[in-house]
Order: structure tokens, then C-alpha cells, then sequence
């Protein structure tokens, strides 16, 4: 009886052992970690790549799936229409189609798998020098993304947006008109988010973006060859207020961003523009006295720090009371409600130095401003006076990583795509530690990976949309 309880016992413990022998062969080691891909967010119903998207649409536009657009697409206000990274929105080219977002639009790229709203018919003619006329980037193929009076959320996350911003025909939108230069991307809801982040703006014939009223936010971008003859990178009217920040804007018609209060609606425009890079802009357009860099008027409130400009036609141009372009008055900025400092400014040419300060408008000298005002305006200047900026031609190279400075001043237009440039800074450009972070910055969208900002991106130490820390524009 012993023999068999003792043997029951060593039965037991020999099973036991070999169980913990086995527990300890599964299991995996302290610093292994298992990652699990978290699923692609989707709402509702895949949307089928087999119909023409046209009309009243929901669900989901598939990751790595390509749609063609046969008409102009509804959002209506209780739906909602995700597309995933890779996604291809296809539009014919020769039809002024839109996207009309009454309720929400989230287009959710990734830096590995962006999402395409193109023409595949286009061909970039992206050589220094060719013909804007001839130039397919500002012939407007398609409409734009429109969000309508009730829209609530266009949220554009690493988006090629190219091509758009044609005119229309009959509008499928409330506050556009039949035959109207359409842009790219527009809105009229001061309640409505508008989120554009780590996105490519590429062609337009007028404003690429123009919203009427949102809360905003318009970070980490790449605006590209964006107004035929005239046209800013953001043109805000009233009923706007949020952020443009850490955006590369290159070669566009008039300014980058121009702040307005036009429109009558609440609330008061209130935009702050910092750390931008703003290359050869305001070439497209011959009006006396517009475009060049960014621009405050008719009412508009906010600020503005640690920009870079280079060889753009004209400096930061608030609108005061005495201004004037062409013969034609023009309405004044809340200049009691517009702070700035610490933004930097380099020309290759004489006519440019002259307006780095633009002659018979309020900007005001900051000491903290690149080139120093003190080294080349004279005694008692005044805003909007003439003077000689000859001190300062061709000094303060910011110094890119691949970008040709001096530049002669024959080319200054032909600058208008990124191309092969890098314009990050080299590690002794003298635009590094010169920004200001004591700015309070305008949060008025919620941080959010699907309904609103990634991040909300403070100003940063260093000038230009490429900090060196890295917390800047990506592309």
C-alpha cells in the first residue's frame, strides 16, 4: 500500500515538473515585446471601388484602393465618410466635380501611405522656367472640398490635394456661385474644424484654400505652384479663427497666408502664422503693393513670429490707415490686435530689400527682426516710408541645406515646386535660436488622431518651418 501511494506521489511530482518545464519553454522573454497592428479605423460600410463615386455618400474608402469620381459627392450632415492611408481619389479632369461635406470628411494618410485626391491624367511639368500658361497645375481639373453651412469635421492627415480648384458650373455648393473660380478647399461654418496637417497643396487657379468660417488648424504643410494670376496659399475671411504654422510655401501667386475679416460673420478673423518657410512668392501677381509673404487687413486680428522669407516680393504688410495700392483704398487691420516678432527676411535684389518693410503700409520694425532694422532703415524711420535697403542685399544667407543663394533676379519666378531643394537649415545657419516660444498659441481644435489635430505644434527657437529638433514640417 505504501509502495503504490509513494508511487502515486512520484507520478505526481514527475508531471508536475515536466508541466513547469513546459510553462517555462512558452513563455516569452521579459524584453520581447509583442506588437499588435491596431485595425484601420472604419465607419460603416466599405465603399465599393466599382461604381463612380457621385451623390450622397457613407462608410469607408478602402486603404490601397482606388476611386474614380463620376459627379459631385455629398457628405450629408448626420454621415460621415473615412478614407484610409493609400486610398486613391481619381477625378477626370475634364469636370469641375466637389467634394460637399455637410457632415464629415476624415482623410487619414499616413507618412508611409499618404491619400491621393489627383487627376492621373496630369502630367507635372515641373521645370524651372516653363510657361504658366501651358502648366497643367493651374488649369483647375476638378472642384474642391467644400464643407457646407453645417459642416462639422474635414480633417485632411497626410493628403496630396492636387489639381483642384477649377471653375464650376451649376455650384453644388450654398455660397458659391454658378461659373465661380471654385478652391481648392473652402468652408463656411465658424463652428466647423478644419484640419490640415502634414498634407501637399499642389495647382490651383485662385486660392487654393479659402475658408469663410471654421476653427482651424493648418499645420506642417507643402504649398506648391498654387494661383495662376493671383491667390494666396490661405485666404481667410471672417468667422475664422485657429492657427497656420510650420507650412513650406513656395512659388505662389500673391501671398502665403492673408488674414481678412471680410464677410460680416462672427467670430472677429483671429489667425496666428509662425515658424512658415515662404520661398519666392508674389511673382504671379502685378498688382502694385500685393503679395509676397503673408498680409493683414479688413478687420483681421492674430500674429505672427518665426518666419522665413526669401526673395519674396514684398515683407509681412499689415494694412493701416493710409494704405493704398493701384488707387484703391484699402480697409484696415486691427493693428491694436496683431502682435509679432523675430521673422526673417532675405532678398538678392534692391527692389526687394526696398519692401522687406512694404512702402505705404503699418508694419512696424521689431528689433528682434532679421536683418536688424537698425542696419540699414534710417533715423526716425516711419512705417510705410521709403527707404535704401541696399546694406542688406544678400546678407543673412539662412543657409539650406540645398538651396542656391544669391539667386539671380531673372529666375526669382521660375522658383515655384520643391523639387530636388532641401530647405532645412545647416547647423550654422544663422536662423537657428532665433525665434521666440513665448506665444500663447490659439487652441481651438481638439487634439484628436481621427476628429481633429495630431498635435498642435507650439512656436519653436529656431526660425523657418524646419526647427532643428525635428518637431516641424515632415516633408
Amino acid at each position: 500500500m505504501k509502495k503504490s501511494i509513494t508511487m502515486k506521489f512520484a507520478i505526481i511530482a514527475a508531471s508536475l515538473a515536466f508541466f513547469t518545464l513546459f510553462l517555462v519553454g512558452c513563455q516569452k522573454s521579459s524584453d520581447e515585446v509583442v506588437s499588435v497592428s491596431e485595425p484601420l479605423f472604419q465607419v460603416g460600410k466599405a465603399v465599393s471601388t466599382k461604381t463612380p463615386l457621385s451623390g450622397s455618400i457613407k462608410g469607408t474608402l478602402l486603404s490601397d484602393s482606388t476611386y474614380t469620381v463620376g459627379g459631385d459627392v455629398f457628405i450629408n450632415e448626420s454621415d460621415t465618410l473615412v478614407i484610409q492611408p493609400g486610398a486613391k481619389i481619381n477625378f477626370p479632369g475634364n469636370a469641375p466635380y466637389c467634394f460637399v461635406v455637410k457632415g464629415s470628411l476624415l482623410s487619414l494618410g499616413t507618412q508611409a501611405k499618404p491619400i491621393y485626391f489627383t487627376v492621373p491624367s496630369a502630367v507635372r511639368t515641373d521645370t524651372y522656367g516653363a510657361d504658366p500658361t501651358k502648366d497643367p497645375a493651374y488649369k483647375g481639373l476638378w472642384g474642391g472640398i467644400y464643407g457646407e453651412t453645417m459642416f462639422k469635421n474635414i480633417i485632411l492627415k497626410w493628403t496630396h490635394v492636387e489639381f483642384g480648384g477649377g471653375k464650376l458650373g451649376t455650384s453644388p455648393v450654398s455660397f458659391m456661385a454658378n461659373g465661380a473660380t471654385s478652391y481648392a478647399i473652402s468652408s463656411m461654418n465658424p463652428d466647423g474644424i478644419l484640419v490640415i496637417e502634414d498634407s501637399w497643396i499642389y495647382g490651383s487657379i485662385d486660392d487654393p484654400i479659402r475658408p469663410f468660417g471654421c476653427k482651424m488648424n493648418v499645420m506642417r504643410n507643402t504649398f506648391e505652384k498654387c494661383g495662376f494670376t493671383g491667390g494666396e496659399a490661405l485666404n481667410i475671411k471672417s468667422g475664422v479663427t485657429g492657427i497656420f504654422a510650420y507650412n513650406l510655401v513656395i512659388g505662389m501667386a500673391t501671398n502665403g497666408p492673408k488674414a481678412s475679416n471680410n464677410g460680416g460673420r462672427n467670430p472677429q478673423t483671429n489667425i496666428q502664422m509662425y515658424n512658415n518657410t515662404m520661398i519666392h512668392n508674389g511673382y504671379r501677381r502685378s498688382s502694385a503693393g500685393r503679395g509676397g509673404s503673408l498680409n493683414f487687413e479688413e478687420g483681421a486680428r492674430g500674429g505672427y513670429w518665426n518666419n522665413l522669407m526669401v526673395n519674396c516680393k514684398y515683407g509681412p504688410r499689415i494694412v493701416g490707415a493710409t494704405a493704398n495700392y493701384s488707387g484703391n483704398a484699402l480697409v484696415v487691420a486691427d493693428t491694436a490686435n496683431i502682435k509679432y516678432s523675430n521673422n526673417y527676411n532675405y532678398v538678392d535684389s534692391l527692389k526687394l530689400a526696398n519692401e522687406i518693410y512694404p512702402t505705404g503700409f503699418a508694419t512696424k520694425p521689431q528689433a528682434s527682426d532679421i536683418p536688424a532694422p537698425s542696419s540699414f532703415l534710417p533715423a526716425g524711420y516711419k512705417p510705410g516710408a521709403v527707404y535704401d535697403g541696399s546694406a542688406v542685399v544678400g546678407k543673412n544667407n539662412p543657409l539650406f541645406v540645398n538651396f542656391p543663394l544669391p539667386m539671380t533676379a531673372s529666375r526669382l519666378e521660375h522658383i515655384n515646386f520643391v523639387g530636388q531643394y532641401n530647405f532645412r537649415l545647416q547647423s550654422t545657419s544663422p536662423a537657428l535660436g532665433k525665434g521666440t516660444t513665448d506665444v500663447t498659441i490659439l487652441n481651438v481644435v481638439p487634439v484628436n488622431a481621427r476628429f481633429g489635430a495630431t498635435v498642435l505644434t507650439p512656436p519653436n527657437k529656431d526660425m523657418g518651418c524646419y526647427p532643428s529638433d525635428g518637431s516641424g514640417n515632415k516633408h
